[in-house]
């Protein structure tokens, strides 16, 4: 199967210090292979800093990267040109972001943006035609009756709804792939499924692919089809999501599953590994970034950069220390 989307060791970095002419590299993304096939939801599993975000801007074409390519639909993002065809782009590959709130224009009501957005993206629909489509993208996300959901402003609207319309306007330009950053992050916990569940739908329904960019690994587990987890810029483990996450083989991704609540469980005591301070990713040196907070860290993690090394045919890890058959913990 051809990937719908696909990065070949995609990086990107910044100059970060005070002066015009600082040497100083952030690496915010490093080398990383992604592929997104259609119809399916994968998501990218990190803590703050792990380099999610820049993935997301990256595929969105908001950050060129340093080095690397994307490729969507067999070909490369880089080499469009012209207005026309890098619209076509952002209508095929739209973004939902982080925060419901500051998403619409509260001057405005919610049909606002989603009509003007049909109007630039969708020029062969009329305004009879354009209210059609903004009456079926609302109640595609759950938000009904319509007719009434339309004529609302965004202050009278809760924050799931917000973001439902979020999803609404991005699926009016009729994606092939939503880029979804930390969607149910600002939202309470009781109706973040609800959410999740309209991410099922547009994949199982609208045969839109996602990629679902997150912090909390069981929501990860919920929605998606594949799993791939970053650290310090790095893919370090990626593979299907039941498979990773029933048999985690990086100590990282055995890190975060160890971290989901569970209020039946007794108070764990923290550990080491849960206390120490974020990676360097500062003109990094070579060798496992995770390698401070390891609790099975050997020396050659201190020189020499792990690279992602499958352990069946779908799973892989970037672990010195993981093999095939046998767990990081072990």
């Amino acid at each position: 199967m051809t990937p719908l989307l696909e990065t070949k060791d995609l990086s990107r970095h910044f100059k970060v210090g005070a002066k015009l002419f600082s040497h100083q590299l952030l690496h915010a993304v490093d080398d990383v292979n992604l592929t997104i096939n259609e119809r399916e939801i994968v998501a990218l599993v990190g803590e703050s800093g792990s380099g999610k975000s820049t993935m997301a801007r990256l595929l969105a074409q908001v950050y060129k990267p340093t080095t690397g390519q994307i490729t969507f639909q067999g070909k490369d993002v880089s080499q469009l040109r012209g207005r026309k065809r890098q619209l076509q782009y952002r209508s095929d590959v739209p973004m939902v972001f982080q925060d419901p709130f500051a998403s619409l224009n509260p001057v405005y009501k919610v049909s606002h943006g989603i009509k003007r957005g049909l109007k630039l993206h969708r020029p062969e629909l009329d305004a009879a035609g354009r209210h059609e489509e903004l009456l079926r993208v609302v109640a595609a996300v759950g938000l009904n009756p319509p007719e009434e959901i339309i004529e609302r402003y965004p202050y009278e609207l809760s924050g799931g709804q917000r973001q439902r319309i979020g999803f609404a306007q991005a699926l009016a330009y009729r994606p092939k792939l939503i880029l979804a950053d930390e969607p149910v992050s600002m939202l309470d916990v009781s109706i973040r499924i609800g959410l999740l569940n309209v991410m099922a739908k547009l994949r199982d329904e609208e045969g839109v692919s996602i990629l679902y960019i997150t912090h909390d690994i069981a929501s990860a587990r919920y929605v998606s089809d594949r799993v791939m987890v970053m650290y310090g810029g790095h893919v370090v483990e990626a593979g299907p999501t039941e498979t990773v996450l029933a048999d985690p083989k990086h100590p990282y991704t055995q890190l975060l599953l160890s971290a989901v609540p569970d209020p039946r469980a007794p108070l764990a005591i923290t550990t080491e590994a849960a206390k120490a301070e974020p990676p360097v990713v500062i003109d990094p040196k070579p060798g496992c970034r995770f390698r401070a907070r390891c609790p099975i860290a050997i020396d050659q993690c201190a020189h020499v950069t792990p690279l992602l090394q499958p352990l069946d045919p779908q799973h892989k890890a970037a672990c010195h220390v993981t093999a095939p058959g046998v767990t990081a913990a072990a």
